[in-house]
């Protein structure tokens, strides 16, 4: 609940500022729902789901507009983005992913001054009547379950597709 509690005020600032800058600083990946982190970029899981697995990748500069981004950045983005599919394909699954960014209020970002790509496993049949009728989200699995299944598979697969070639990425932390 505290990842959840300081994401609540909707622009990403915590007693710190923001989450995306806040949570990678500190040494609990497991608490914060790391999954991964390279050498400019990290894996989280988002606290606010459309679906079990629904995880973010971000960089960990503070940068809010895509043409900000650094070749390095970029680049790392778009290979956690790869292996997140392949974990989520492979381990749960699942039958397409949503991905994306909304860059700007306008555009539906919640935190609009750091940017993040949305990976979103989908499943046949997997909306319901709940979100309509019922304006909330039924979901079949907790964050820590989520985390504990698919973190092994980052960490398996993060050697075999390497993020940065020649270099290795921070030290893990559980």
């Amino acid at each position: 609940m505290a990842y959840i509690r300081r994401a609540a005020n909707g622009d990403g600032a915590g007693p710190g500022g923001c989450i995306f800058c806040d949570l990678p600083a500190e040494d609990d990946d497991e608490r914060n729902y790391i999954l991964a982190r390279g050498r400019h970029t990290f894996v989280i899981l988002n606290a606010f789901p459309y679906n079990p697995g629904h995880l973010m990748v971000a960089p960990y500069r503070h940068v809010g507009d895509y043409l900000d981004l650094d070749d390095e950045e970029l680049a790392e983005t778009m290979a956690f983005t790869r292996t997140a599919v392949r974990g989520l394909r492979e381990g749960s699954d699942a039958h397409g992913f949503n991905l994306g960014m909304n860059l700007g209020h306008a555009a539906g970002a919640g935190i609009a001054d750091h940017l993040h790509m949305h990976l979103v496993p989908r499943w046949g049949g997997d909306t319901n009547f709940m979100p309509v009728v019922g304006q909330t989200k039924v979901l079949p699995e907790l964050l820590s379950e989520t985390w504990e299944r698919l973190r092994p598979w980052f960490v398996a697969r993060q050697d075999q597709d390497r993020l940065a070639p020649g270099g290795s990425p921070p030290a893990r932390r559980s």
